[in-house]
């Protein structure tokens, strides 16, 4: 069984799937501990970013618990479907989350695995990881959400090079198809994603979350609808008493005081 546990330190909640005897495979639980996350991201304003790594050297997620997997051909109706609905849901979530998610991978991630690297905003890789899709190498399609979200980012042509294939992407060629920001040796994966992470412990959160909301929302709005959008949440945003703090603090010369604002007002 893969468990789901975090710890928040200096503002960032680092999420470990704890399962390195499965290869920090899923099940119900476990999607339903990443919910339980989320809901700790969503209530902590403290909060800057997060970041989930596997447990181990050897994966990443390989998706989904083997054993599971076969009691879910068995009774697709009432176990597949709800599962792959769920894990849908808390995809979604993830991707609405109003801080950024980082993955840091290093050894094996596959099928759910990579679905939830997608579903991440930012990707940090070591440099011999090894990363793909293969479902269709098992005699199924994607259910997690692989096919929109690798469209989106890598688009078409490679999208359907990694999903109708048995490829794999290194760290470097993960970075090379847009799938990654950054690859580094496996030494060095922790400082590299600290120093990342770090970066953003300053910044307002609502000012974070309101830009990947907008990010986010071009595929929603198409790009006219996007810039709409933004107008709108701008507007919003800059009605509030806060908003003028960083620059009232760049031209006192002091840190900025970001407070504990609602981030989920600004829709």
């Amino acid at each position: 069984m893969t468990d789901v546990t975090y710890e928040v330190r200096d503002r960032v909640m680092h999420v470990l799937l704890d399962g390195e005897d499965t290869l920090n495979s899923l099940t119900p639980t476990t999607v339903e501990q990443l919910d339980a996350m989320i809901d700790a991201a969503e209530a902590d304003h403290s909060l800057r970013a997060v970041v989930i790594r596997g447990a181990g050297r050897k994966a990443f997620c390989v998706g989904m618990d083997i054993t599971f997997l076969e009691s879910c051909f068995g009774d697709p109706d009432g176990v597949f479907v709800p599962f792959i609905t769920s894990y849908h849901a808390t995809l979604k979530r993830l991707e609405a989350l109003g801080i950024p998610v980082i993955a840091q991978v290093d050894g094996l991630a596959r099928a759910g695995g990579f679905e939830l690297i997608l579903a991440c905003d930012i990707v940090i890789a070591a440099d011999d990881a090894k990363v793909g899709d293969v479902h269709v190498s098992f005699g199924v399609p994607s259910g997690g959400g692989a096919s929109a979200r690798a469209a989106h980012k890598l688009g078409d042509q490679r999208a359907k090079a990694l999903m109708l294939t048995p490829t794999w992407l290194n760290g470097p060629q993960m970075v090379e198809w847009g799938l990654a920001i950054a690859s580094h040796p496996y030494e060095e994966l922790d400082a590299a994603v600290a120093s990342f992470v770090g970066s953003m412990v300053g910044q307002s959160r609502p000012a974070m979350a309101i830009t990947k909301r907008l990010i986010n929302g071009v595929r929603t709005y198409g790009v006219d609808g996007a810039l709409d959008h933004e107008i709108t949440l701008f507007t919003q945003f800059a009605h509030d008493p806060n908003a003028g703090e960083g620059f009232r603090a760049f031209v006192e010369k002091r840190d900025p005081y970001w407070g504990d604002a609602d981030v989920d007002s600004y829709r």
